[in-house]
């Protein structure tokens, strides 16, 4: 019994040793295995974000998520309509329309987009004759204005009817024109090129008659 005794303590003695060296093993891989694994962390957080990154860019630049531009970039306001014909965006010339045998004179003037998008105008210019006897303004002739979208490069016009001078007399000499755009304030001068005279009048009422935008014939 003594002889079993020992064994059995000799036993309990040399898997303690074994137990306490397993131990000691893990403690060490434990320590090792942090400091790998929060820099294998650092560093795929990084990669993760240069990629977030960089996809917010691209859709931040100016283009939609669908590769279309933004509606600034097509001249549209948020509704999608075309934002105002500016005067500063237009060419605006003056030219001679009357046909032989009308008994009044025609000027047309002529609108053309050149502001690098699309634009609208609607209504009524205002125009001025200046005249020897001094201005005189153009009177409505009451049509339906319709609105006239243009494209970059497009034109319209409307038309200025104004009285032939038969009379033989000197009648009234024309100078110059003056426009004034629908919903815009800055006025546009411009050479006169009908008739250089208007016959003289009673002074009751404007002989010129000025069209809509888009309506680029005899205004009465």
């Amino acid at each position: 019994m003594r002889v079993h005794k020992l064994t059995f303590a000799a036993l309990a003695v040399a898997a303690g040793l074994s137990l306490t060296a397993c131990q000691s093993d893990n403690d060490g891989l434990g320590q090792s295995d942090p400091s790998s694994a929060s820099s294998a962390s650092t560093s795929g957080g990084g990669s993760r974000s240069g990629s977030s990154d960089q996809g917010d860019d691209k859709v931040s630049d100016g283009t939609s998520s669908s590769g279309k531009g933004t509606a600034a970039g097509t001249g549209s306001n948020q509704n999608g309509k075309a934002g105002r014909c500016r005067t500063d965006e237009l060419a605006i010339t003056a030219a001679n329309n009357t046909i032989d045998g009308d008994p009044d004179g025609t000027v047309t003037v002529q609108l053309k987009n050149r502001s690098g998008r699309d634009c609208a105008i609607s209504g009524y210019a205002s125009v001025d004759l200046k005249t020897s006897a001094g201005s005189l303004s153009a009177k409505r002739t009451g049509e339906k204005a319709n609105p006239v979208t243009l494209k970059n490069g497009e034109s319209t016009a409307f038309g200025i009817n104004y009285p032939l001078n038969k009379s033989g007399g000197s009648g009234v000499r024309i100078t110059g024109l003056l426009v004034t755009l629908p919903d815009e304030t800055k006025s546009v001068t411009l050479d006169w090129p009908g008739a250089a005279t208007l016959p003289v009048t009673d002074g009751s009422g404007s002989p010129v008659k000025v069209g809509p935008v888009g309506n680029a014939g005899q205004g009465g």
